[in-house]
């Protein structure tokens, strides 16, 4: 008899999207493979979509399906061999001191959306991002059928200063998205990382997934520094050597 996850995998279909301006990599055109249907991807289903090389926003999973390009690089941490540089130690010691973390379900907070807001402006201008509404934040981050997380991270004073969503998989968490105080000093994405790969230690789960890593794009440029680390190719998942990026 086959097991309920093995035959939802079997039924999921995946279809290309139509061409689209790509967001890291200006001048160039994107397209996604979408599984669907979306009711028959629950949390066992998807973590084994994500060892594949797919991500989710909200209820749309998918993974990079270009025609001429091969740049967005699928990259997990190797989270029990990770090794802190020396910059990731002075950041985690700063912040591991003055801020704590708060693990809750997925929900709608008025504080959340407003920090969101302030990070798009202060980080994505003129992107679209920055005018995103409630509706669009709440099914890009609040809305999921598999185990997802929020965690919101305060000073000793109780000011909000990140948020993280993150996903539970069978083999690791997944990344989803970090927004935080764009006004804030120290390095807070970092520390967010940081932070989740400690989670996963502590829950003995072996990876964190990141999403995609793209060389040429200065804004994925921070991925290839948590190390050791593996990538995604057709032979399957193997470790970057340092000599590679």
């Amino acid at each position: 008899m086959s097991h309920p996850t093995e035959l939802s995998f079997k039924t999921l279909q995946f279809y290309a999207t139509a061409p689209y301006p790509c967001s890291y990599l200006p001048g160039r055109e994107a397209r996604s493979q979408v599984a669907a249907p979306s009711h028959l991807i629950d949390a066992a289903t998807y973590s084994r979509l994500v060892e594949q090389g797919f991500r989710r926003s909200g209820l749309f999973t998918y993974r990079p399906h270009c025609d001429a390009c091969r740049a967005c690089i699928s990259i997990r941490v190797d989270a029990a061999r990770y090794t802190p540089s020396r910059t990731q130690r002075k950041i985690w010691k700063r912040h591991g001191a003055q801020l704590h973390a708060r693990v809750m379900p997925l929900r709608w907070e008025s504080e959340h959306f407003d920090l969101y807001q302030r990070y798009q402006a202060g980080r994505h201008p003129g992107a679209g991002m920055d005018e995103d509404s409630q509706s669009q934040y709440t099914q890009f981050l609040l809305t999921s059928r598999v185990d997802s997380r929020l965690v919101e991270f305060r000073d000793q004073r109780e000011q909000l200063l990140m948020v993280s969503m993150i996903d539970v998989l069978e083999s690791g968490l997944s990344s989803v998205y970090t927004f935080f105080d764009p006004d804030a000093a120290g390095s807070l994405g970092t520390y967010g990382i940081l932070w989740q790969i400690e989670q996963c230690r502590l829950l003995g789960l072996p990876w964190l997934y990141l999403g995609y890593w793209i060389r040429e794009s200065r804004k994925m440029a921070y991925k290839s520094q948590f190390r050791p680390f593996q990538v995604l190719d057709g032979a399957g998942w193997h470790d970057m050597p340092d000599t590679e990026t």
